[in-house]
């Protein structure tokens, strides 16, 4: 004690309390989880357990939450909404954990929003940002590059029919707004159909094809018209597909002068609420658009590479081919990167005058494109997706039957969307409850995402790594949560 007392004397105050302070954090977050479940189990019956992870993250000697929140409120835009009352400070991760700064490990049912398809820092990733990093940063498509040309064939790959073509961008924002330009160039047409509660981004153009007032500014958005939307939960004809269609065909002929220059779509709605389309809707909707010159225009944003197990696109489980694909967030695993895929046909309208993208095709984040596309192959992510999501949306079905705030569960492979409502027949949205149970999962070791128009929905979109036990623990974890409500 001598020694450590009179090392602290020749430190600064300040900087030897933040020391000993960091330090305590790292060697005692382990004791202090155990001791936090003990107290937690001995009040409320035997607690959800983190499933075994042969993994330990390095000591972290970074600020604090409550330093980095100071900062964010002074430097960092209002706009900014973070989860929990007590914002975490996430400071490392590793395939599907993600661990705070006080060492302590958290099961990601997020994936930074439908975003690291591969895992948290997988090691097949990483090596190729290195690799290309070390190599050669940047240097535009001017000159000539195999990063960029070998992942767009690797993508062109992927594809169905002749959709080879590929134009790359930084976020699913740019790359709906280029499918939005292409398509009106192409047709000669200005007027785009959308869906009700759809998203598709915050730029000029896709905020008018988004269609949640949430997520619009009052800014002039024009040229895009938004037909019922086709949730079998919420919506007027139920799983009806085709009666949902009909009002496609109503707004052509009644809403456009009877040409379009397309329809877009997500397959699964995420910001929405994970909905599904209703069975049967895409074929009459695809022949009304093409009956009016129109071209579709597939968001492939969040349901894309392999999310929803039983395809590797979400537009497959639909049964069309779209003219244009749009995709971002599983491309990179979480680098910023996105890209447009249509036809050579429709890509020479770009052609007309000059279009480009500084740091679209970026070699580093093309090459770390590249090596997502080999993991999803090497570890079967697909199937796995599959499988557990499968596994999983049983067990969160099973709980519907337990719990009445639970009023659907719907999705497919692992983007999985539970919505609370405080009345089934009325199907009131349980606003606050679902913050409450949040809360509770978080204090698990659970973290999972929300959405929806009124913020009722669990969205369910982890790291296609997920196993069963994962998947267990989760479901465990909302259904221990959902109890203490």
């Amino acid at each position: 004690m001598h020694k450590f007392a009179t090392s602290l004397k020749r430190l600064n105050q300040n900087d030897a309390r933040d020391q000993f302070r960091r330090s305590r954090r790292c060697c005692f977050s382990q004791l202090a989880q155990r001791q936090s479940s003990v107290e937690e189990s001995e009040a409320g019956g035997v607690l959800p357990v983190i499933p075994p992870f042969n993994y330990s993250p390095p000591p972290y000697t970074g600020p604090t939450a409550d330093e980095i929140f100071r900062k964010r409120k002074e430097f960092l835009s209002p706009s900014m909404f973070y989860f929990y009352k007590n914002p975490l400070n996430i400071v490392h991760g590793k395939m599907q954990y993600l661990f705070d700064e006080n060492g302590r490990r958290y099961l990601d049912g997020f994936g930074g929003i439908a975003t690291v398809n591969c895992g948290h820092c997988h090691p097949d990733v990483v090596q190729a940002i290195i690799n290309q990093t070390t190599t050669l940063q940047h240097s535009t498509i001017l000159y000539l590059n195999h990063s960029i040309t070998d992942f767009a064939a690797a993508l062109a790959a992927k594809m169905p029919g002749d959709l080879k073509v590929v134009f790359f961008t930084n976020s699913g924002t740019e790359a709906n707004e280029l499918a939005m330009m292409i398509a009106r160039l192409y047709t000669g047409c200005q007027d785009i159909i959308s869906l009700r509660n759809a998203y598709h981004g915050n730029a000029a153009g896709t905020m008018g094809a988004t269609a949640q007032s949430n997520w619009k500014f009052n800014v002039v958005q024009s040229g895009v018209h938004h037909a019922l939307n086709p949730d079998p939960y919420r919506g007027v004809f139920g799983s009806d597909g085709e009666k949902y269609a009909k009002d496609v065909e109503d707004l052509i002929q009644f809403g456009t002068s009877g040409h379009v220059a397309g329809f877009i779509f997500e397959a699964i709605q995420g910001v929405g609420g994970i909905v599904e389309l209703a069975p049967n809707y895409l074929p009459p909707v695809y022949s009304s658009i093409k009956k009016a010159g129109g071209l579709v225009i597939a968001d492939e944003v969040q349901s894309g590479f392999a999310r929803t197990g039983t395809n590797f696109w979400g537009f497959q489980n639909q049964g069309i081919v779209p003219d244009i694909v749009t995709m971002a967030k599983g491309i990179g695993n979480g680098i910023p990167l996105g890209a447009v895929v249509t036809t050579p046909e429709i890509a020479k309208v770009l052609t007309r005058r000059s279009y480009f993208n500084t740091f679209g095709g970026n070699p580093v984040c093309t090459a770390a494109g590249h090596a997502v596309l080999k993991v999803i192959e090497k570890e079967k992510l697909q199937e796995n997706a599959h499988v557990v999501g499968s596994y999983m949306k049983e067990r969160l079905t099973a709980l519907k039957d337990k719990h009445e705030i639970i009023g659907d569960v719907r999705g497919r492979g692992l983007i999985l969307g539970v919505e609370l409502v405080t009345d089934r027949k009325l199907k009131t949205p349980a606003k606050t409850e679902i913050l409450e149970t949040m809360e509770m999962m978080k204090d698990l070791g659970v973290l999972v995402g929300k959405g929806g128009f009124h913020g009722n929905v669990f969205r369910i979109t982890p790291p296609l790594c997920f196993t069963k036990e994962d998947a267990d623990f989760l479901v465990d974890a909302m259904d221990h949560s959902l109890s203490k409500l």
